[in-house]
């Protein structure tokens, strides 16, 4: 195991010393290289799209629906964005000079961080593969890419069209598991961005540290759904089970337990079971469109978190496929396994509130969610939660939504992760801004030099009140 762990580690640094060279060439930081290679990517993915479909139909059962609108779609959607605001985003920034600097012109200036580490997860393969990238791409860095080993399908077809598209000076694919984790993680990169679960996050981060790398750490968590007595139940209902469903439930962002006001309970119910029969049929096991658990290790835990006790609707399984019925909890109580971690499957526990201060509180009591849904009419309620009870991002009367723009980050706080990306702030995450003072010559006011009379002091309260 040693020897293989040196091997890898060995391999690996001669990949990125290579990839260091590369980038100090220079080559990578002209906008007219950066467009080209994401130019470059989109046809690639364009040429690749049947593989893309065929992939996640092995890894995940997904349909090509779902893959279009959650991986290849959203993934071109982001490249366009990109190419169009690029050169705007990069361009020098002034900023107004303090009187205390006359005469000067302040700015900054974009630079890309070099080296950077992209590691991503299993249920959403292509998509958290490629946007990370996109970003890394356009704000002038060398990548290496290191997809996720539960999906090989998925992880073969980023591999060919990465590799179609670049040189492994630029971009390089890693293949493996954990010993080519562990091997990547000994290395010194310039950024890393890693896309998982808390606890290969907090390793990334502790190996990161060593080195004073700063990092991205899309996490995770339990996300609440609020449902309080004025919201439209039918609307909540149907929205929820869409965001619940999509993926079967594995989606860091999925709803992952309704807290929702006793008064109200038994109507969102019958709504509830409503729809996801709508969507999925009585038994979703024997719906062709519908994804099954990633493996088989996943799938014993997420069924190891049904209480028969508390199934009001589903319950059951298909372990030949590796599919779980959407499965309803009744009046389940934050001792309940199901409360105890983050679900990743098709799940929805039930816990009656008699308030929304409860609510509330019952939220803030725990780890920051990187997800908030709150479903409500009432538009002081609304306010409230988003002045006062944190997460990294979420929606009023929708769930899943705001992660599927360009034009806003998503990001998690706390123990759900830190730092944002998508659109600009991808190209901020990947990019450290310098500000520069560009000091004329044509004077120079003698304020600020020794020895500091009357007059000098009484210029210095001037120029810095």
């Amino acid at each position: 195991m040693k020897k293989s762990w040196r091997r890898e580690r060995d391999k690996m640094q001669k990949k990125l010393e290579k990839q260091r060279a590369f980038f100090r060439s220079g080559r990578t930081i002209p906008l007219a290289f950066r467009k080209k290679a994401l130019k470059r990517l989109g046809r690639a993915i364009r040429q690749h799209e049947k593989e893309i479909y065929a992939a996640l139909r092995e890894d995940l059962n997904k349909s090509k629906t779902e893959t279009f609108m959650c991986e290849v779609g959203m993934t071109l959607a982001e490249l366009s964005y990109m190419l169009k605001h690029l050169e705007g985003w990069a361009k020098k920034k002034y900023v107004r000079s303090p009187l205390a600097q006359f005469s000067a012109t302040s700015f900054t200036v974009k630079e890309p961080y070099g080296v950077a580490l992209i590691m991503s997860p299993w249920n959403y393969p292509f998509m958290l593969t490629m946007e990370p990238l996109i970003g890394a791409i356009a704000a002038g860095n060398c990548a290496v890419v290191k997809p996720s080993a539960y999906a090989p399908a998925t992880s073969a077809v980023i591999r060919r069209i990465l590799r179609a598209c670049f040189p492994e000076e630029y971009i390089f694919v890693v293949d493996g598991g954990r010993a080519e984790n562990q091997a990547l993680l000994d290395q010194r990169f310039d950024y890393i961005f890693f896309t998982g679960g808390v606890t290969v996050g907090k390793e990334v981060m502790a190996k990161a540290a060593k080195h004073l790398t700063p990092v991205t750490l899309e996490l995770g968590g339990k996300s609440p759904c609020v449902v309080d007595r004025t919201a439209k139940l039918e609307l909540a209902a149907k929205r929820i089970a869409f965001g619940k469903l999509l993926n079967c439930g594995q989606t860091c962002v999925a709803p992952d337990y309704i807290l929702v006001e006793r008064s109200v309970k038994d109507e969102f119910l019958v709504y509830l079971k409503k729809w996801i029969v709508r969507m999925y049929g009585a038994d979703a096991t024997e719906n062709d469109a519908y994804v099954k658990m990633i493996n088989q290790k996943h799938f014993d835990r997420v069924t190891g978190l049904i209480d028969p006790e508390k199934v009001v609707f589903g319950g059951g399984w298909n372990e030949r496929t590796m599919q779980i019925q959407p499965t309803i909890l009744d009046d389940v109580t934050a001792e309940d396994a199901v409360m105890q971690e983050e679900i990743f499957g098709p799940i929805f526990p039930i816990l009656p509130v008699d308030s929304m201060a409860e609510a509330e509180e019952f939220i803030r009591k725990r780890e920051k969610p990187l997800a908030l849904y709150l479903f409500t009419q009432n538009k002081a309620l609304a306010e409230r939660f988003l002045r006062y009870v944190p997460f990294g991002g979420g929606c009023i009367n929708d769930t899943i939504i705001h992660l599927a723009t360009s034009r806003m980050g998503f990001g998690g706080v706390g123990g759900s992760g830190m730092g944002s990306y998508h659109g600009k702030k991808s190209f901020e995450t990947f990019s450290h801004e310098k500000s520069i003072v560009n000091k004329h010559t044509w004077m120079d006011l003698p304020v600020r030099y020794a020895p500091y009379h009357r007059i000098q002091r009484l210029l210095l309260r001037l120029f810095l009140r």
